[in-house]
């Protein structure tokens, strides 16, 4: 069962969205440098359809983007919310960071507007670095997905 530890309201993850960054407990990845080491633990509350409601009503108003930071020890359950939240909260998109350098070859991509792969290898940098070894995906109409890390980048 995923568990999330906390929720905020969050500007920069995805472009052009204000979104709902809901932070899921149980990191398998455990990156050197992590700048959110207490998500390494079996800790918070259960994250199911009833968590997304509660959240969803009282940040749904105020928001365009729900955003699974982490998830990575069950992915398919994370895609589940996020058919979840496109069935019941279609005005909203729905994005994905995983620490993971590829998906799962079964995992339903097509649940994600957003998804940000790679895990934080210090040297190397966050998206915003030009040499970050992370990538912001953003699904197209076609259902392909178009390489978006440039907008994380300063000029």
């Amino acid at each position: 069962m995923l568990k999330y530890l906390n929720t905020d309201i969050v500007f920069q993850e995805v472009p052009d969205e204000t979104s709902l960054a809901i932070n899921i407990a149980g990191c398998p990845c455990r990156c050197p440098g992590c700048h959110s080491p207490q998500l390494w633990g079996d800790t918070g509350l259960p994250l199911d359809t009833q968590a997304i409601d509660t959240m969803m009503a009282a940040q749904g108003q105020s928001i365009t983007c729900v955003c699974f930071m982490g998830g990575d020890a069950a992915p398919h359950q994370v895609a589940t919310l996020a058919a979840y939240v496109h069935l019941h909260y279609p005005r909203h998109k729905v994005a994905w960071y995983s620490g993971r350098q590829y998906l799962p070859h079964n995992l339903d991509k097509q649940q994600f507007d957003y998804i940000k792969l790679g895990p934080y290898i210090a040297h190397l940098g966050p998206l915003k670095s030009s040499h970050s070894n992370q990538h912001m995906l953003k699904r197209q109409p076609d259902g392909t997905f178009a390489d978006i890390t440039s907008r994380f980048r300063t000029r």
